[in-house]
């Protein structure tokens, strides 16, 4: 696939800074309680996102763990290592995001009534910022011109695979009222009407004035002013802030700036033909 040493895992592949052989099994083996909710996105669609907002709509909008607890610790990533180090101090319910495909699953969760937040982003803006990342992640293999990337994603040669495959796995998951859709563009749009449909899904019963203060504290200035939240604390060896930052724009619609003509209509031609059976639809046009 590239130069990487990726770890290569049922299928996908991973890097192994963050993953190992041993944190895939320990996910694997994990014990999933009822309680538990999950945030699920295909890589760069929104989980840093998540990881600010879960904890607050989960806790009525306490403040202190945003400020007190990096992200990957407070809503730490089921498949990564750092979970085993955490798991123990996270308080319930437990928050956690995760990029598996639904059949990654570990089997405790099929069988808990843990509930899921699915948060889809167009795969044009995806990416884009996948290439992005791919530049300033010094453990990503190098993406290449945009052009070349642009195949490799439609290829599924990038880290979780295909996006049309994950998406599917989770439109197909048959958790009936435990999960919920949403996409990254309706967060950015209306921020707040978001937050009170995750707020009924989790059953938190939240105040407006507790909405508006999340909404506020989870605007994208908030997370890039944030030490705990833009991976600054991050080492410069393993992200170059100065190449690109973590968090770079958090806009809808950059793809228009990225995307020929000819690279629209290869990414049109593949995702039909990949969905051309599917019942659901894409929030988003193709063209």
């Amino acid at each position: 696939m590239c130069s990487c040493e990726y770890i290569h895992y049922r299928g996908i592949f991973l890097p192994p800074e963050a993953h190992s052989i041993e944190s895939l099994e320990f996910a694997q083996n994990f014990s999933v309680k009822d309680s538990d909710v999950f945030a699920v996105t295909y890589p760069k669609s929104g989980t840093i996102w998540m990881q600010e907002i879960l904890p607050l709509v989960l806790n009525g909008g306490d403040l202190t763990p945003l400020h007190t607890i990096p992200n990957w610790d407070r809503v730490p990533w089921l498949e990564e290592k750092r979970l085993a180090l955490v798991v123990d101090q996270l308080p319930n319910p437990r928050a956690m995001v995760t990029h598996f495909p639904y059949q990654l699953m570990p089997p405790s969760f099929l069988a808990s009534k843990a509930k899921v937040i699915y948060v889809m982003r167009n795969p044009k803006d995806v990416i884009v910022s996948s290439y992005y990342f791919h530049q300033m992640a010094r453990f990503l293999d190098d993406p290449g011109t945009f052009d070349e990337f642009v195949d490799k994603f439609l290829e599924g040669k990038v880290l979780f695979g295909k996006w049309t495959d994950h998406v599917k796995s989770w439109k197909h998951s048959e958790l009936g009222d435990r999960i919920m859709y949403i996409t990254y563009e309706e967060m950015v749009q209306d921020l707040p009407a978001t937050l009170r449909r995750m707020s009924d899904f989790l059953e938190r019963d939240l105040s407006e004035d507790v909405i508006q203060k999340i909404a506020q504290h989870c605007s994208f200035k908030a997370m890039k002013d944030n030490q705990m939240s833009n991976f600054k604390l991050v080492p410069r060896e393993l992200m170059d802030s100065e190449i690109s930052p973590f968090l770079r724009k958090g806009v809808v619609g950059d793809w228009k700036n990225h995307f020929t003509p000819e690279q629209l209509q290869r990414f049109k031609s593949v995702l039909q033909k990949e969905l051309q059976n599917e019942s659901f639809t894409l929030p988003w046009s193709l063209e």
